[in-house]
């Protein structure tokens, strides 16, 4: 009987990993060059703002990830790497960004999946100068990298981009790079982590000081809610940041947020925009915030040494992922360009709401492949 819905999940997950395969041919070829972020009504290609230019590595990325599994399916590589490359180069010259407070998701989808399939030292020269620009927004008063928003700011999602330091360091040996990183966790852990394992987007600091005044956000629904992208990049950025130190803490903090991811979301595994959004209001879920802690969840399996954790883990995000598969694809609407349907960009703004959004196209796709290599 186990053999027989491990048998139903991987034809699902594999036609599932076609599907989105298509879905990308399909947005290359009918939108050259084009970098998306979020659709306007199943469709890529709109004139709405983008409020910040953050998504530029999901495309090419999801190209590296379809390479590394056409190399392991035939053992060399496929159509794929020529497009990867394509959408990848266009990149290098925003190493120097230092405007850019996501510089770890421009270059770790892109850059560092190249570099392991290839092994090329060029590109981890592009990695390691990616990683000492984004060191360059670290604060000495208060002890954090900036946001773009301002000095003041520390954002839960900059968890999601100190992995680039991190790798800088560990290449190097540069014992700066790396005090940086651990700084920047603890900073996050304490003031943007609560006890409860929920987090708060934003923290406001007085820069003279380096005192740390209030909670607040951008995108969640107010300074004290649990904005539920914003939770699952603390699951995933403290299960890298664990991953490169060995620090307990990290761990602890990781698994905290994955305790409240479960217990907070409902049976399916797909949680509201906001876990404290009113109810006529948490009715809007976020599947790219579910994308994002399928692929935490399985980062964090192989991180915890408790085996029976790590298969909690591991069933949760094969039930997320399941559950985007059957009920999210974007399959049953030919016109829709995207992936996955059900993704917020930002409520307030009103961009991507109920939309494929980049980030969670590029997350399930991951979640989706390294599912599939271990089942």
């Amino acid at each position: 009987m186990l053999q027989f819905f491990l048998d139903a999940d991987r034809t699902l997950f594999e036609d599932s990993f076609r599907f989105a395969q298509h879905q990308v041919r399909e947005l290359i070829h009918k939108y050259p060059d084009l970098y998306p972020m979020y659709t306007q009504n199943g469709r890529w290609k709109h004139e709405g703002p983008a409020w910040t230019n953050w998504c530029d590595g999901f495309l090419p990325g999801m190209m590296w990830i379809f390479e590394r599994r056409a190399q392991q399916d035939n053992g060399g590589p496929s159509v794929w790497r020529e497009q990867a490359i394509h959408y990848t180069k266009p990149l290098e010259a925003r190493k120097k960004d230092t405007d850019c407070q996501d510089l770890g998701f421009l270059f770790l989808s892109t850059y560092h999946r190249w570099l392991k399939l290839s092994k090329e030292a060029a590109l981890n020269d592009v990695l390691i100068e990616a990683g000492r620009t984004m060191a360059g927004r670290f604060q000495e008063k208060g002890q954090y990298l900036r946001s773009f928003i301002s000095a003041d700011s520390l954002f839960i999602d900059i968890m999601m981009n100190v992995g680039i330091v991190f790798y800088a360091a560990r290449e190097t040996g540069d014992r700066k790079l790396r005090d940086i990183a651990i700084r920047h966790c603890l900073t996050t852990r304490r003031y943007l982590v609560r006890g409860d394992g929920s987090t708060a987007q934003e923290g406001i600091f007085d820069v003279s000081s380096g005192e740390f005044l209030r909670e607040s956000t951008q995108q969640g629904y107010r300074a004290d809610s649990c904005w539920s992208r914003g939770l699952a990049w603390a699951m995933y950025g403290f299960t890298v940041a664990y991953e490169y130190t060995r620090d307990p803490r990290f761990l602890m903090t990781a698994e905290a947020c994955a305790g409240y991811y479960i217990v907070q979301t409902q049976a399916d595994g797909i949680p509201p925009w906001d876990f404290n959004a009113p109810a006529n209001n948490r009715q809007l879920l976020d599947t790219s915030a579910a994308a994002i802690a399928a692929a935490a969840l399985i980062r964090l399996r192989a991180a915890t040494p408790d085996r029976i954790r790590s298969h909690f883990y591991w069933s949760s995000a094969t039930l997320i992922v399941r559950t985007l598969c059957e009920k999210y694809m974007g399959r049953k609407d030919k016109k829709w360009e995207g992936i996955l349907r059900g993704g917020v960009y930002h409520i307030h703004k009103e961009l991507g709401v109920d939309e494929s959004v980049m980030w969670g196209e590029y997350f399930f796709v991951e979640a989706l492949e390294e599912i599939l290599r271990q089942i």
